[in-house]
């Protein structure tokens, strides 16, 4: 039986394989990919077109204008360390 955290690590590892490839590459993000995946599984709702650019250019640390599966670790530990951040200050 999958562990909270196993389902947790299984589910962003399955959610970028969901977006990646539909676009070249089967290993890496597309900035329209990138986008997709933001409004469908963040609930983040339409960001405007100069923060998705201004993502993709933080998260493409290679500048291959894609974002490979590292890059995309890179913005969920980012997130998870946001997220901690906000209920710490909640909890004070």
């Amino acid at each position: 039986m999958e562990t909270p955290l196993e389902k947790a690590l299984t589910t962003m590892v399955t959610t970028f394989h969901k977006y990646s490839g539909r676009e070249g590459s089967k290993l890496t993000l597309s900035r329209k990919e990138l986008k997709e995946l933001i409004k469908k599984e963040l609930c983040l709702g339409e960001r405007k077109e100069s923060s998705i650019d201004d993502l993709m250019k933080s998260l493409d640390k290679n500048s291959d204008q894609e974002i490979d599966f590292k890059e995309y670790s890179v913005f969920l530990t980012t997130l998870c360390t946001a997220y901690n951040d906000f209920f710490l200050e909640d909890n004070k």
